[in-house]
């Protein structure tokens, strides 16, 4: 398995050295021209779109990390050499991009004009691609997405239901963009927002407009994004001042930051240059975790062809405003992160909120504003996951519904599974019940009731899950986060963990419920950090919509979803079993015994309920109580 997983990454690794070998520098200017004034950066950015529109056709791939997983490199290297070999280099443009956000269709091809959307496209099935819809403009109907209800094939991304009710300001962007080029980014609008700032007006005026755009950020906790710019523009010792991008992403059902670093890197750049012109910064820091390989190594790319066209430096486009950035490859947790830039006053936030910041110049702070409603302004990316058909990033208007959400883009639950609740806010989110689905999505209405934004993540937890299950592993994750520094959380996370345990395992008393409620708002009031103030909901959300778990757990001894293994147990029924030993054979226990073509049984002092007979049975003869 190791050896096999071992050649796995290194096939993948030399399929990228293939694909992505081009020069570091896609670049229309000379070596001796690259730094870039108010009028050349727009001469430059017209003289890119002519050579872009030269093109006849435009065929994008999408490779962000989740593509890269279905195979999208292989399919690239499968166009490039279709390409050639048909002498279409010149007439047909590739451009490999990141991620689409419709992580389920991947590897995604699509192909201008017509915006013809190909999913789950095979190396093999290129040719057919470059002879049928490139060279002879014909559609491949089993290419196309088809509509799980009506079965109909759709043929843009604008006709499928996934993307067709999102707003999407940022995931929109992705598929214009090859994330290792510069040239890219400036021919779709780059860096025009900061030519704006330098040029027309001053800090005051920039940190007025963010207040006005009501854009909210601080890393997930909904802060008012022009109210910390202001605070922080005041603040004395203008030369120790520094914006940080910072991808924790340690939700691992979300990774959004880390997907916008992939896909779009100079945005983000762009909305830390304005960030820091604002405030009065010169220095900036992208933080990534040391798993984020792929967004480290456009990051860096982005950094080093910012700094060569004068983007980052001294004297940006001719101006008084000098600012740079290190891109920053993190060993170490949160916490300590946050104790490292106590010294200094710093502007932190998320690769998502600092992409935002150029829209909004550019277009204006009602533009932003108009986008949401309900209480919500601009839109918000979410990653959904869990058993649902279409998981994936989507970008919505914050104040759309959790139904809509989940249901509409989401399309609702895959193999017969049935939606019990979601989980929003990664693991220190609350888990709300389908009653609650008429919810807005937005910082406030979600921390009414119980959950919160957070990391954007929102997981789909069906009917066959245990919510009290849920909880005790929220519980492991949080504790293992938690930097431990503050007595007072991490010995309340200990001891909720260890009640949740007891409960889960069987050992749970009626009484300690309300410890249970005691100790969770107890962390909510006197924890100093985030994590601690937050690490409650999981419990005190469950506790409220779904407290007739818990009660089956202990007063009933059962768990209603069959997951918890020491209240479970496995039987075999002798009218449907055929004998056939399959169940026998797969037990690691030995806690099956009968003759071939003759009933088996289980011993229940020998089964660990460990679940492999009634996954393994293919005559639904084991039942589960």
């Amino acid at each position: 398995m190791y050896r096999r997983r071992g050649l796995f990454h290194a096939t993948t690794r030399k399929l990228r050295n293939l694909v992505l070998r081009q020069p570091e520098v896609t670049t229309a200017m000379s070596i001796a021209t690259r730094r870039v004034t108010q009028e050349s950066l727009r001469k430059l950015r017209k003289q890119l779109i002519v050579q872009r529109d030269a093109y006849p056709q435009q065929v994008v791939v999408a490779a962000g990390t989740c593509g890269e997983a279905r195979g999208a490199l292989a399919v690239v290297k499968a166009l490039r050499e279709e390409l050639a070999r048909r002498k279409l280099t010149d007439k047909v443009l590739l451009r490999v991009t990141g991620c689409h956000g419709f992580c389920e269709q991947e590897p995604i091809v699509i192909i201008q004009p017509g915006d013809i959307f190909y999913g789950h496209v095979c190396p093999h099935g290129v040719g057919e691609i470059v002879t049928q819809t490139i060279v002879h403009d014909t559609i491949i109907d089993r290419l196309l997405y088809t509509e799980p209800y009506s079965g109909e094939k759709l043929r843009s991304e604008t006709a499928i239901p996934f993307y067709a009710v999102q707003t999407r300001l940022l995931l929109g962007q992705n598929k214009w963009l090859d994330p290792k080029s510069i040239d890219d980014a400036i021919a779709n609008g780059g860096y025009t927002a900061l030519g704006q700032v330098l040029a027309a007006t001053n800090p005051g005026h920039v940190i007025d407009e963010i207040k006005r755009s009501g854009l909210r950020g601080g890393v997930g906790k909904g802060l008012q994004v022009g109210q910390i710019w202001e605070s922080l523009r005041i603040a004395e010792d203008q030369r120790k001042k520094c914006v940080i991008c910072s991808v924790d992403d340690v939700d691992p059902a979300a990774h959004i930051d880390r997907n916008l670093l992939e896909s779009n890197p100079h945005a983000v750049l762009e909305g830390m240059l304005i960030g820091a012109y604002a405030i009065g910064a010169h220095a900036g820091q992208l933080r990534l975790r040391n798993e984020h390989r792929l967004a480290l190594r456009h990051a860096r790319l982005a950094v080093k062809n910012a700094r060569q066209y004068g983007l980052l430096g001294a004297n940006i486009l001719d101006s008084d405003f000098s600012f740079d950035v290190d891109v920053v490859q993190e060993t170490y947790g949160p916490a300590d992160i946050d104790e490292r830039l106590q010294e200094n006053p710093s502007c932190r936030d998320s690769a998502e909120s600092w992409a935002n910041i150029p829209g909004i110049i550019n277009h204006g702070a009602a533009w932003f504003a108009e986008r949401g409603f309900g209480g919500g302004t601009g839109t918000k990316i979410l990653s959904l996951s869990g058993p649902i058909k279409n998981p994936g990033f989507v970008e919505v208007p914050l104040g759309m519904s959790l139904r809509t959400i989940v249901l509409d883009i989401g399309g609702g639950m895959r193999n017969g599974s049935k939606l019990k609740a979601v989980q929003t806010g990664g693991p220190a989110g609350g888990c709300l019940p389908m009653r609650k689905f008429n919810l807005n999505v937005n910082f406030d209405s979600l921390a009414r009731a119980g959950s919160m934004v957070g990391s954007g993540g929102i997981v789909a937890i069906g009917r066959e899950t245990c919510m009290v299950d849920v909880t005790k592993r929220s519980l492991e994750f949080l504790q293992g986060k938690s930097c431990g520094k503050c007595a007072f959380c991490r010995d309340t996370l200990g001891r909720m963990l260890d009640i949740v345990t007891d409960i889960v395992e069987g050992r749970g008393h009626p009484e300690q419920l309300d410890l249970l409620e005691t100790l969770a708002r107890s962390e909510s009031d006197a924890s100093a950090c985030t994590l601690g103030k937050t690490a409650s909901n999981p419990v005190l959300s469950t506790l409220k919509y779904f407290r007739n778990e818990y009660d089956a757990h202990i007063h009933d001894g059962r768990c209603p979803a069959g997951v918890c293994r020491a209240l479970v147990r496995y039987a075999i029924q002798e009218e449907k079993c055929a004998g056939c030993g399959r169940c026998r054979e797969a037990c690691p226990h030995d806690a099956i015994t009968g003759e071939k073509n003759e009933p088996h049984r289980i011993h229940p002092n020998a089964c660990t309920q460990c679940g492999i007979c009634y996954d393994t049975c293919k005559f639904d003869a084991i039942t589960v109580t």
